[in-house]
């Protein structure tokens, strides 16, 4: 990636100033919102060694194939955080991303657990909410939450009126 580009994870910055740092092992995230954040930029990148660093070893996979990948990643949304900060121990990030897969644009929206460990952030896992086409909702639950971000149950939101 150009150094001189916007980081794909939304902040505003040039990647060298941003995700880059900690890609580059440079600095360690201080908070998990920082910590997911250049997570979503080395998945989009397909940076395995990074994902697989940054993953709690009693979660992690052995492996992250990127050989089937034929998504691009467009944006990501931080829409909360609990905990998390220099000081916790634990945190929550609600997230959405939108994607394009041929030819169309979609939005996963997820909650993700990280733990610290040795002051180190680590993400722990995370429940997919919702995939959806832009403009349409494919609900993964009874229960998941709406796509369109109002934080309701998609049955009572967009979904009621289907």
């Amino acid at each position: 990636m150009d150094t001189s580009t916007l980081c794909l994870c939304g902040s505003g910055l040039a990647y060298q100033n941003c995700c880059g740092l900690f890609h580059s092992g440079e600095k360690i995230p201080a908070t998990a919102e920082a910590l997911m954040r250049s997570r979503y930029t080395a998945y989009a990148l397909q940076n395995g060694a990074y994902l697989q660093a940054t993953w709690e070893a009693s979660k992690r996979p052995a492996s992250i194939d990127f050989s089937k990948e034929n998504i691009t990643w467009l944006k990501l949304e931080i829409t909360e955080t609990k905990k998390g900060g220099p000081k916790d121990s634990k945190g929550l990030v609600v997230f959405k991303a939108y994607f394009e897969q041929d030819g169309e644009e979609h939005l996963m929206s997820e909650i993700s657990r990280f733990t610290k460990i040795d002051g180190r952030w680590f993400y722990l896992d995370g429940t997919i909410k919702s995939i959806a086409k832009v403009g349409l909702q494919t609900n993964l639950g009874r229960n998941a939450l709406c796509a369109c971000g109002s934080g309701k149950k998609f049955k009572r939101c967009c979904g009621a009126a289907s």
